[in-house]
């Protein structure tokens, strides 16, 4: 058998050439390809929360992957691939052994946040997402062509968090207190509440805005407004933190209720307004305008959309996962809060920029 030669023209391109060639027009599918596999890296996570690999590491204090294979009862070949995931993922550490092996630790994220049991555990949230919101997602376009929530049946249902799991309920309540307790303590430093006596929060969950405020400005007292199911969750929570000589729970619903609770110079919209039409939002600052004072103030927090509505990414993500969860949630605009404000009869808005995962910025207007 004869085997011919090759010319030039028939070798492969040259590496250089290769390149060149790729990006002549100034793209590739490197972009795609991360958006297209995005998912991958959020189901390492949700696997890796529910088969307890964060927590089991934790309690054997670092482990191999046979070790860690017996404990979750899990074969060679699939813990082999998920550690190394977790590993580039950075949720584990890999210290190399002298036998040839290594062993696995959890990163600090991990430990801080995806251990069961911890202070800040946000494995609720993770397993919510995964039962709920990632199905929901799956069905994007249909809520695109429907304009319905694709996470509950808004037919058969009040929300979303009328048929989930309690016990998932329970762990998604709490991460959301951790979430809110680092963006407390975020606006607790880019706004100066020491011109306050006693703050509103509305909508308040579990109280983590009031808990984390109140202990940076000790002078402050706080209410935390919601429906009963989720007002005794913040009365529990400030009893077992000591907090219930400074932190009152009223129960009552901010959307039907004719007016909001009096007594308070400061009023907190965290991650409300978003879940709402633009009516919605527009009739709760007039409740806010209403209840407060002369030179009290409201504030916003929230993921807020630029003016042109090109980003930031968060923010236009939050306000698509409300068109799967929500009714009529959307994320607004900064100049459509502004808009909205000065229509409620509050002074020029003042925007401070928050470096927190639930929120980009606090907006702040006072009623003259």
């Amino acid at each position: 058998m004869t085997r011919s030669i090759a010319t030039d023209d028939d070798l492969p391109l040259h590496p250089a050439q290769f390149r060149e060639q790729r990006t002549a027009n100034g793209a590739t599918p490197v972009a795609l390809m991360e958006l297209t596999t995005g998912f991958w890296r959020f189901k390492v996570l949700a696997a890796g929360v529910e088969i307890g690999l964060f927590s089991v590491l934790e309690r054997l204090g670092g482990a191999d992957a046979a070790r860690i294979g017996t404990e979750l009862g899990l074969p060679a070949r699939p813990v082999r691939m998920l550690l190394a995931c977790c590993t580039a993922l950075g949720l584990l550490r890999r210290l190399p052994q002298g036998d040839g092996g290594a062993r696995y630790f959890n990163s600090p994220t991990a430990a801080e946040f995806l251990v069961e049991g911890r202070p800040h555990y946000f494995g609720g949230f993770v397993r919510y997402s995964d039962r709920y919101g990632y199905p929901g997602w799956g069905r994007l376009t249909e809520a695109l062509r429907t304009d319905r929530p694709t996470t509950w049946d808004p037919d058969a249902q009040e929300s979303a968090f009328v048929t989930a799991d309690p016990a998932v309920l329970e762990g998604f309540w709490g991460a959301m207190f951790t979430l809110s307790s680092f963006t407390a303590s975020e606006l607790g430093e880019a706004y100066d509440f020491t011109r306050h006596r006693r703050l509103l929060d509305v909508g308040g969950g579990a109280g983590a805005f009031p808990v984390g405020l109140c202990r940076r400005y000790p002078h402050l007292r706080a209410t935390v407004l919601d429906l009963p199911r989720v007002a005794a969750m913040a009365r529990a929570k400030a009893a077992e933190l000591g907090m219930s000589d400074v932190i009152e729970v009223a129960e009552g619903d901010f959307l039907h209720d004719p007016q909001l609770p009096g007594g308070h110079d400061v009023i907190l919209l965290s991650m409300i307004l978003h879940d709402w039409d633009e009516r919605t939002g527009r009739n709760l600052l007039k409740k806010c305008h209403a209840a407060l004072p002369a030179g009290g103030a409201v504030v916003i927090c929230e993921l807020v959309l630029d003016d042109d509505e090109s980003g930031p990414a968060p923010a236009a993500l939050m306000g698509l996962n409300m068109l799967v969860e929500t009714r009529s949630g959307h994320n607004w605009t900064y100049a459509e809060y502004a808009r909205w404000l000065t229509e409620a009869g509050f002074g020029p808005m003042t925007v401070l920029p928050l470096d927190a995962a639930g929120a980009n910025a606090a907006l702040v207007a006072r009623k003259p």
